[in-house]
């Protein structure tokens, strides 16, 4: 597998957020590398607060979370089909683990991802017949400032988190939703969600049932999210984007459909986004 991506994707006014954070990706245990993308920590010490926003990828979070004032908690974080905003104030620490599209259904796999899309599940109601586990996890998560020991404890909780307590439970249509899925998001000549299928040697319909069940999210708003985060990325690190020419290089007929997916998405038009980069 290859190692934890070093990107920006995603996330919006990247630099500002790193300059006010500790963020760190980390990869799991050889055994889970099939089917998570990395380990994300977090750690901050605020004078005034923050808000991180993120344009979420197609993939099930699993999230450990301390804030000052409150009592540390975890939770499962369905695909959310939103801009995903968090305020960050005072001091806090964030251990998150990001699951491959895909990845998530063999350590839960009594559920369709996409009854998880965009709900935040606590641990204990996520995973009722092992409550009393995932209470005691948090602690050795969240707890050691050395991040070598929060690498472990998370290694240690996913390698018991399957069905059996186990791990992750072999799941061949779960490899064949990650493939497909993992294509989508790196091969830019996929564009129509027919075409694909029928590549596949795929009914649409069976390929959609396939993502419902093991993704959470369908082939085409992958598509769609991965134009999003390409013309995100483009705004964060160039100051002059030639819009046109890539909506025609991200696939979209004309300039205006990448301006209103950019819009819908971000909240503001790519014009009015990208002075952001000069400010740096």
């Amino acid at each position: 597998m290859a190692p934890p991506r070093r990107d920006t994707k995603g996330i919006v006014d990247a630099r500002e957020l790193f300059a006010r954070v500790d963020f760190r990706r980390r990869e799991p245990a050889e055994a889970l590398r099939p089917y998570l993308e990395h380990y994300w920590l977090i750690d901050w010490d605020l004078t005034e607060p923050y808000a991180s926003i993120v344009v979420p990828h197609p993939s099930v979070n699993l999230v450990f979370q301390r804030y000052t004032g409150t009592a540390p908690f975890g939770e499962v974080a369905g695909i959310d089909p939103r801009l995903f905003t968090k305020k960050l104030e005072h001091q806090g620490r964030v251990c998150g683990i990001t699951f491959r599209a895909g990845g998530f259904r063999p350590f839960a796999p009594g559920r369709a991802v996409a009854e998880w899309t965009g709900r935040y599940v606590p641990l204990g109601e996520a995973f009722p017949d092992r409550a009393e586990a995932m209470a005691a996890a948090v602690g050795p998560v969240l707890g050691p400032d050395d991040e070598d020991a929060r690498v472990a404890a998370l290694d240690a909780f996913l390698l018991t988190l399957g069905p059996h307590g186990r791990g992750p439970e072999p799941d061949p249509q779960a490899d064949l939703a990650m493939t497909l899925a993992d294509r989508i998001r790196t091969d830019p000549t996929i564009r129509r969600v027919n075409d694909f299928a029928a590549a596949e040697g795929m009914s649409v319909r069976a390929m959609q049932r396939l993502f419902a069940e093991y993704v959470g999210v369908g082939p085409k708003w992958i598509i769609l999210r991965r134009r999003i985060h390409e013309a995100l990325e483009h705004a964060e690190t160039q100051a002059d984007v030639d819009w046109a020419a890539l909506a025609a290089d991200l696939g979209y007929a004309d300039q205006a459909h990448l301006v209103r997916d950019f819009t819908a998405t971000v909240g503001v038009p790519p014009t009015a986004y990208a002075p952001r980069a000069d400010r740096r």
